[in-house]
């Protein structure tokens, strides 16, 4: 499937003004519309969808129609506003709370991931899902889950198992849907924790284009704080750990979930700190879009929300645009994306693929990341594998003129 990278791609996760995503158990297309026609507004091309699984599925063997319904009368009303749709199928996990159907947890407790029967019933959900949105014309993408690794430890998997599950689901996702992309979204502990079961090589192999989601409360803002150099520039961080893990040079990677979180981005800073992180990534060649996290606010008349995921909206509950609105409008209204130049590479001599075990190594503070972080204070640098290095194809298909090595 071809996949636009100029203009890049600018979008939205969808979380709705009015009731967070208990609105799917009410709908109300109006609220929808007016939450669109913020991003619209704005210049904003896509968003991205979250039905909830268990309200979809409630029993291994009965998926609601209505609910399918609900998500489709969703997607039309983003058209209205010309906006194109990602749909992710296993919610899964939102905003600090797991949302699992109850023929998975106490009496019936049964691993997501490794269960026969929960995967056979996950095919199903999949399956008629993915079919329903595929009719859609402004739908482009499928993803299997958000953030499906922080199901984790509460399902127990291994790295086997876990690359299986989402194999298996992403060839559901083609069979039902040959012409969307199929995509498998983890949270950053697949690149940085030695120990978990989600390894880096999942990411940038299975699905059509690898996605990673930046958020600097992972310890990159105690670094040096809302502005320095490392906060900043993570996104670009983790944008060239995907491309340089790769064995496709050319494979577009989706910053799918980036945001401005408080505390660690004080509200007086974030309009800077948007600027410099979209300044450091967009002119990345390998970054396809940006999604942001997310569109409106948390009302804070919903209760026990960790206090950072109240204010990461692009827009307040009523509608006002906040400062990262006004810095992506701007980014909206530029015909196309930064001119990418050619630019040196820092190899890494983990190899990520081949040893997971070493990922503390590439980690925010490691030796590694520091050197980059240095490096890249004056200018776009990449990073590269050793047999990477030693490519000449795989340097000039990443635009990489200087190959350096760490001090």
């Amino acid at each position: 499937m071809p996949l636009p990278t100029d203009p890049l791609r600018l979008g939205a996760n969808y979380v709705p003004s009015s009731g967070w995503f208990y609105s799917w158990l009410d709908p109300d297309l109006d609220a929808n519309r007016r939450d669109f026609a913020d991003l619209a507004g704005i210049g904003l091309d896509h968003v991205r969808v979250f039905p909830i699984w268990p309200w979809i599925q409630p029993n291994r063997t009965l998926v609601r129609q209505r609910g399918i319904d609900d998500l489709l009368d969703l997607i039309d009303v983003a058209a209205e506003f010309g906006l194109s749709v990602s749909v992710d199928l296993l919610q899964g996990h939102l905003s600090s709370f797991d949302f699992l159907p109850s023929w998975v947890l106490t009496w019936h407790r049964a691993s997501v991931f490794t269960d026969p029967a929960v995967r056979e019933g996950l095919a199903v959900y999949v399956d008629r899902v993915t079919r329903a949105v595929a009719s859609r014309p402004n739908v482009f993408a499928v993803t299997l889950g958000n953030e499906v690794n922080n199901l984790y430890p509460a399902n127990p998997t291994t790295p086997a198992a876990s690359s299986a599950w989402a194999a298996e689901l992403l060839g559901v996702v083609r069979e039902a849907a040959p012409g969307l992309l199929a995509l498998h979204s983890l949270y950053d502990a697949t690149w940085y924790d030695p120990d978990h079961p989600f390894h880096p090589a999942d990411n940038v192999d299975l699905g059509d284009l690898t996605t990673v989601h930046s958020w600097v409360f992972n310890g990159v803002s105690a670094l040096d704080g809302p502005l320095g150099p490392a906060t900043v520039s993570h996104a670009d961080y983790l944008v060239e750990l995907a491309a340089s893990t790769s064995l496709d040079p050319s494979r577009p990677v989706w910053l799918q979930e980036v945001g401005a979180p408080r505390p660690d981005v004080p509200e007086q800073d974030a309009a800077r700190f948007v600027r410099a992180l979209l300044d450091h990534v967009t002119p990345n060649p390998a970054l396809w879009g940006v999604t942001w996290w997310c569109s409106h606010d948390l009302d804070r008349s919903l209760a026990d929300f960790p206090e950072r995921e109240y204010d990461l909206g692009l827009f307040t509950v009523d509608h006002r645009p906040k400062p990262a609105a006004k810095e992506l409008a701007a980014l909206a209204g530029q015909a196309r994306r930064p001119a990418a130049e050619r630019r040196p590479a820092l190899v890494c001599e983990v190899d990520l693929r081949a040893e997971p075990g070493r990922r503390a190594e590439v980690a925010p503070g490691s030796a590694f990341h520091a050197e980059w972080v240095r490096l890249r204070r004056s200018g776009p640098v990449a990073i590269v594998t050793r047999a990477g290095a030693a490519d000449p194809g795989h340097l000039a298909a990443r635009g990489i003129d200087t190959v350096l090595t760490q001090a």
